[in-house]
């Protein structure tokens, strides 16, 4: 809000910050697939091969997921 008192100055600040959050809102998608569909929230103490191994099998999910409302979406369009 306070950069856009002065859109002059602050046209490249402006543009960075929106570059930005269209970055994290890309990075980000995943994670709430992970949490909300999922119900993954927190890592349990099961130790880390474990941890890791439970991560990425969700995050496979997620792009499974992820492809298949894309393919239904393209297919409601065509």
């Amino acid at each position: 809000r306070t950069l856009k008192q002065h859109p002059r100055k602050n046209k490249t600040a402006i543009n960075i910050e929106y570059m930005k959050a269209s970055i994290r809102a890309k990075v980000e998608h995943p994670f709430r697939i992970i949490k909300r569909q999922f119900g993954f929230v927190k890592a349990r103490y099961k130790g880390l091969l474990k941890n890791d191994n439970q991560l990425a099998m969700l995050f496979t999910l997620a792009n499974l997921f992820r492809a298949d409302q894309m393919i239904r979406q393209w297919e409601r369009s065509h």
